[in-house]
């Protein structure tokens, strides 16, 4: 039986650079946006909240499929259908999210909002108690720290918003997901249609390189070593 690691101190997770504890860290940080979001004040207030907690879900989201549940599935008993069930509750969120931004007017959007939020809850709760315990059974404190820095590498190249046509496992996650993250994060910082939006669409297709540079990464953080 597993033991969640929601309640349990930095040092029984291994340490505070662990995977288990920058996971628990940006599942608070969520938890925290989304009980804000209702009482955000203005719509432009509401709206980049809105925008923060979606970027945290996808790049979050993002590593966990490329470097986490991987590990998981040659690990943890029934791995497999752990993951399975997680990477379902990934897609369904991405298809939700997707359908806020594509209706942006729509006056449904604040219910399905409020549906996201509901499923990004349920997947926090499945992680926490269900397949996150397994790393700690499976991997010791320098190993669990090993993996935090290569989750937090591929976080950082990460896509920012749903692309429900990406793979929900490497390497075509990588190899697709991390060229759309050039455009990802220049929209984040600037208006679609702007010179820099076009700018980085225009850099996007160079960039296929950087998923191959991620997939390696992964590679040699799923290598047997150390545990």
């Amino acid at each position: 039986m597993t033991t969640s690691i929601t309640r349990q101190d930095p040092a029984a997770l291994g340490g505070d650079g662990s995977i288990l504890m920058r996971q628990r860290r940006d599942h608070a940080a969520l938890d925290t946006m989304m009980n804000r979001w209702p009482a955000g004040g203005a719509d432009d207030e509401r709206d980049a909240l809105w925008q923060d907690i979606v970027q945290l879900v996808f790049s979050h989201a993002f590593a966990e499929e490329t470097v986490l549940w991987p590990l998981l599935r040659r690990t943890a008993p029934h791995g497999e259908e752990l993951t399975g069930e997680v990477e379902e509750e990934h897609q369904a969120i991405n298809d939700l999210v997707a359908q806020v931004e594509k209706a942006p007017d729509d006056p449904r959007r604040d219910e399905w909002i409020r549906q996201a939020f509901t499923l990004i809850r349920q997947d926090i709760r499945d992680e926490e108690d269900e397949l996150l315990p397994h790393l700690r059974e499976a991997f010791d404190d320098h190993r669990l720290r090993r993996i935090g820095a290569t989750w937090e590498a591929v976080r950082a190249t990460a896509p920012t918003h749903p692309h429900p046509a990406v793979p929900r496992r490497p390497p075509g996650n990588a190899l697709l997901g991390v060229p759309l993250s050039l455009i990802d994060r220049l929209r984040d910082l600037a208006p679609v249609g702007s010179p820099a939006a076009r700018r980085a669409s225009l850099t996007a297709l160079g960039a296929a390189g950087a998923g191959a540079v991620v997939f390696r990464m992964v590679r040699a953080a799923r290598r047997p070593g150390h545990r």
